[in-house]
Formats: structure tokens, sequence, C-alpha cells
């Protein structure tokens, strides 16, 4: 029984990473795909077959990846690794139920540590113009800066340079 409930969740948590795998894959196919279909409206503009690829179609694809990702990122991938990592709370029954709770209490505590650091650090700014930039300045370059520091670490990691 134990080995068929760590199979359910495993092929949870691979489901889970499959679709964010997928909406990775759409936001990277989403540039070509707006150029492609941006010249080929340049070049027919009234054939009548190709009218469906216009500025609206591309746009709610644009907002749609963007939603997905950033749901993705935040939510699913780590649920998924809360979720292969948990056994359920002490006392309870053992299940899936179990675990999804688990998980969920971890997750909702990770995401109020967060947002209470993010509020400490913008009650630290005296003038609330300083902290309207900490929002629209800071925290887009920190979350780029994160970013590359990521990549960089993953890039050494493949080429087998010691970290």
């Amino acid at each position: 029984v134990h080995d068929d409930e760590d199979a359910a969740v495993n092929r949870i948590a691979l489901g889970l990473c499959t679709f964010t795998l997928a909406v990775a894959l759409g936001a990277v196919l989403l540039l070509p795909f707006s150029i492609i279909s941006n010249e080929v409206l340049l070049s027919f503009p009234h054939n009548y077959y190709i009218q469906w690829l216009n500025g609206s179609l591309v746009h709610g694809l644009w907002n749609l990846v963007f939603l997905f990702s950033n749901l993705s990122l935040v939510f699913l991938m780590p649920f998924a690794y809360f979720f292969t990592e948990s056994e359920g709370f002490a006392g309870s029954k053992k299940g899936i139920m179990a675990r999804v709770y688990e998980t969920s209490v971890v997750l909702l505590l990770l995401t109020l540590l967060v947002l209470g650091m993010v509020w400490c650090a913008r009650c630290q700014q005296p003038d609330p113009a300083v902290s309207t930039d900490l929002w629209e300045y800071y925290l887009p370059y920190l979350y780029s800066c994160i970013s590359l520091f990521g990549v960089l670490l993953l890039l050494c990691e493949s080429w087998g340079v010691p970290t």
C-alpha cells in the first residue's frame, strides 16, 4: 500500500512538472509565433483565411502564458516538491490527502514568510516615493539578479565546474 501511495504521489508531481514544462515551451515558442504571424498578416492583409492571426489572439496568448508561468513558478513547482517530500502530519491517517494537507500548510507558511519579508523591507523605507520605487524598480531588479545567478549556477553545474 505504501508503494502505491508513493507511485501516485510521483505521478501527480510528474504531471505538475510536465504542465510546467509545457508552459515553458509555450513561452519559448510564443515569440517566434508572434513574429511569424505578424509577417504573414503584413504579407497578406486581405486574405480571409488568415484573419484569425490578429493582435488580439497574440495578446491573449501572451497574457495566458504570463499567467500560467507565474502560477507554475510560484505555486505548482513548490507544491510538487513539497508534495513528494511530505508524509502527512504526525498522528493523522496516512494517504494522499494527508500529504496534500501537509503540503498546503507548508506552502501557505512559506508564502506568509516571503510576504512578511517583503512587507518588512517595504516598511523600512520612510519615504512613500522610495517605497513605490521598491515595488517598481528594486524587486524586478532583484528578481533578475537571482535569475541570472541561478542560470550561471546551472551552467557551472552542467559544465562540471566545482561550485
